[in-house]
């Protein structure tokens, strides 16, 4: 295909899940993309913009935007909640200045979540994928609830010859991460992530799969407090097995 397409790998990816922005370059480049990595990309400002802190989140949107503007077609994001926060608040940030909102909108206007790339602008059905014991999967708030989401991971893995996907109670509702909403409302986020791993014990699934390592990190963090084997894994890493 030739397509070349910019990776905004995201903090929480960069910092403490590479195999996971390993695994996204590894799937972009299967599905014939010429993959680049803007070197000066930096955080995309939501937690200072979940907390409040609008000059802070716009200093550094302003950094990604002009980071982002100096390059090429499509970017793409192993993450629904930082490509929401691209969409949706960089034009609303930047609101104030005429030059950085038209370079905000030009920007949302290009950014893409992973499987909404791969299926909606690619039109690719069938990556491969292995995994050799049942999954499930969550669905997280921002990228179904922001960007319509409803689809696109599940007929990814659904597609995929090795997977077996099972449905999970509840896969459309919250695991209570919210980012700061789990810090500052702690016993309500443990509450509602209660629920999901009873959801997901119940499933029968060895692995769940999510498109947000921010949900997955939360997920996995109950799991492995409750002694649950089930493991956590982002899609891209479920489509790079077995193709390597």
């Amino acid at each position: 295909m030739g397509n070349r397409v910019q990776l905004f790998v995201t903090c929480l990816v960069n910092g403490f899940f590479p195999e996971v922005g390993i695994a996204t370059l590894q799937v972009l480049e299967r599905a014939g993309a010429e993959v680049d990595y803007p070197s000066d990309q930096t955080c995309c400002g939501q937690p200072a913009f979940n907390a409040g802190f609008r000059d802070q989140a716009r200093a550094m949107m302003r950094q990604t935007l002009e980071a982002l503007d100096a390059t090429e077609g499509p970017i793409v994001l192993p993450s629904g909640s930082c490509a929401a926060m691209l969409i949706h608040h960089g034009p609303e940030l930047m609101e104030h200045d005429p030059e950085l909102h038209a370079m905000a909108i030009g920007v949302a206007d290009r950014v893409h979540e992973l499987s909404s790339y791969l299926v909606d602008e690619l039109g690719v059905d069938n990556l491969g994928g292995s995994c050799n014991e049942p999954v499930t999967y969550h669905a997280s708030c921002h990228g179904l609830r922001g960007l319509g989401l409803e689809h696109q991971p599940q007929q990814l893995l659904d597609a995929a010859p090795g997977v077996e996907r099972v449905e999970l109670d509840g896969a459309d509702e919250c695991c209570g991460f919210g980012g700061l909403f789990s810090i500052e409302m702690p016993e309500v986020s443990a509450a509602i992530l209660a629920t999901k791993l009873d959801n997901l014990e119940a499933s029968g699934a060895a692995t769940v799969v999510g498109t947000d390592v921010s949900c997955l990190m939360h997920i996995g963090g109950g799991l492995r407090r409750r002694g649950t084997p089930i493991q956590i894994k982002h899609l891209a890493q479920v489509l790079a097995e077995g193709n390597a």
